[in-house]
């Protein structure tokens, strides 16, 4: 049996849903660094605190896939039910989030928000996968890029129109966060349950039956293995653990003799932690056989060859954003408004321009979504990421020779072409290289080389800035977009085996 290619609409309604993930995403993003400058943090320290989000996706993503691979309920299917508890639980979340009353609080309700959002967002990349044929992918990714864009827009420019347009308060007593800030986040808590409920009943799924009829869906079992090839996976992972175990403890011994700042551990920390992991995988596979956790370390040894080149491209276009994400609004807060005081108008005028500079890029992505599958067409998949990218770094580096907020607009339209690419072609270029039968679990995984960055940009960016330049923040986005432009000449050696139609 062959998947049945879905109408417009169809696609429409099984994206849908992403409108309300990606506003409360982008009030995340937007309002996430103010909401803990405004409780205390120090500037230096706010890329160690935002460092909740990637680690949660990190540690909840994999599961996620993994677990929704193998879940089937009779009325709301197979993804569907994450979409569900990931909308309730991050509704209540962002509800929260703008009351917390200190600082610690601030930073676990991001924890409980981002783990509910990824719950709701990890499924979203294997549902395309899941019930449209290849032919389709590209315009399945596309239109998620598209509401994404939308969500995104809105979602960043609340805090502007309740300030702006609606003459809500923007800012407040020492300590606690503008009303403006507050509303919109209530209404991005309505807008992401809403969204998704419109996805879970108004999308079908196939069932366990027709994805077999689809596939060969066999699960992973040892018996797949011969003895030699299970004992080359143990042997592998072994290697792969004691290497980067011993490399971790000597890395985080130096910073210990050299007394170097807290956040570079977090890296070595890292690299410490996955060496122990594969070392324990490799003991259970051999004692215990395979599991769950098992089989997502062995993965990651054994992926396939176009998603470990896309993993390179992601690392460099993923630590662009997490630099963009952190350090705008105290960019052009400074740079652009000449203020630091978080108490002050000036500083509450330049963060809610963010918010719309936000909202911009935001809404490139969902003009331009349709445009890339085009571009494509007559190019490339990788052509395509490779021009997008390179506008997006060049519109973070022109940030620096933007003295006016004005301006500064023309430099979010390249990121907003980035963002649409970074959001798209990577999935549509991956989706054609992952087994069908495990596609959810992969998709998790993946989201290891968008989260890894994001660790390494917490780790050494406040470190950089602290050391060589004076905490500067304008120079974060000058690193991010030279990475952006590495990211988009590192897509040439991705290889593509998908095509690209469009005309369905």
């Amino acid at each position: 049996m062959k998947k049945r290619k879905l109408s417009f609409w169809e696609i429409w309604n099984m994206s849908f849903g992403f409108l309300g993930i990606q506003f409360g995403f982008a009030l995340q993003n937007a309002n996430t660094s103010r909401i803990f400058e405004t409780l205390g943090a120090k500037v230096d320290e706010l890329a160690v605190f935002w460092l909740a989000a990637p680690i949660t996706g990190l540690l909840v993503q994999p599961i996620i896939g993994y677990l929704s691979d193998r879940t089937w309920h009779p009325k709301l299917g197979r993804r569907r039910p994450y979409f569900l508890v990931g909308a309730i639980l991050s509704s209540i979340a962002l509800c929260v989030m703008p009351n917390s009353p200190t600082l610690w609080v601030a930073i676990g309700t991001l924890w409980i928000m981002d783990s509910s959002i990824n719950i709701s967002m990890e499924p979203f990349r294997a549902f395309v996968g899941d019930n449209l044929p290849e032919s389709q992918r590209t315009k399945g990714f596309a239109m998620q890029s598209f509401f994404i864009g939308l969500g995104a827009v809105i979602g960043s420019a609340l805090p502007y129109i309740f300030s702006k347009w609606l003459g809500i308060s923007n800012t407040a007593a020492e300590g606690v966060i503008p009303d403006s800030v507050k509303w919109s986040f209530y209404i991005g808590a309505f807008v992401f349950l809403t969204a998704v409920l419109w996805t879970v009943f108004a999308s079908k799924e196939y069932s366990p039956q027709e994805i077999e009829s689809f596939e060969d869906h066999i699960p992973e079992t040892a018996g797949e293995l011969t003895p030699q090839e299970n004992s080359n996976r143990i042997l592998k992972l072994n290697k792969s653990g004691f290497i980067m175990t011993i490399f971790g403890l000597i890395s985080n011994g130096w910073l210990i003799y050299l007394n170097l700042d807290k956040e570079l551990y977090i890296l070595t920390g890292g690299i410490l932690l996955v060496g122990i992991l594969f070392l324990l995988a490799a003991y259970i596979r051999q004692s215990s056989g395979i599991n769950g956790f098992v089989i997502i370390m062995t993965d990651l040894l054994y992926m396939p060859k176009t998603m470990k080149q896309l993993a390179v491209v992601q690392f460099f276009s993923w630590f662009a954003l997490f630099s963009m994400w952190i350090y705008t609004t105290q960019a052009v807060t400074s740079y652009v408004y000449g203020s630091t005081d978080p108490t002050s108008q000036l500083y509450n005028d330049g963060a809610d321009w963010v918010t719309v500079m936000f909202a911009v890029y935001n809404g490139v992505a969902a003009l331009v979504a349709f445009l890339l599958p085009v571009l494509a067409k007559f190019t490339s998949r990788k052509i395509t990421h490779l021009v997008s990218l390179c506008l997006g770094g060049l519109g973070l580096l022109s940030i620096t020779i933007f003295n006016t907020p004005e301006l500064l607009i023309i430099s979010m339209i390249g990121v907003g072409v980035a963002w649409a690419s970074i959001l798209s072609m990577p999935y549509a270029m991956l989706a054609g290289a992952l087994p069908p039968k495990k596609m959810g679990y992969y998709m998790g995984v993946f989201n290891f080389f968008i989260v890894i960055p994001q660790i390494v940009a917490a780790s050494i960016l406040g470190f950089l800035l602290n050391t060589f330049f004076a905490n500067e923040t304008i120079y974060a986005l000058i690193i991010g977009g030279i990475s952006m432009i590495v990211s988009g000449l590192l897509t040439l050696i991705v290889h593509d085996r998908g095509t690209i139609v469009i005309n369905e």
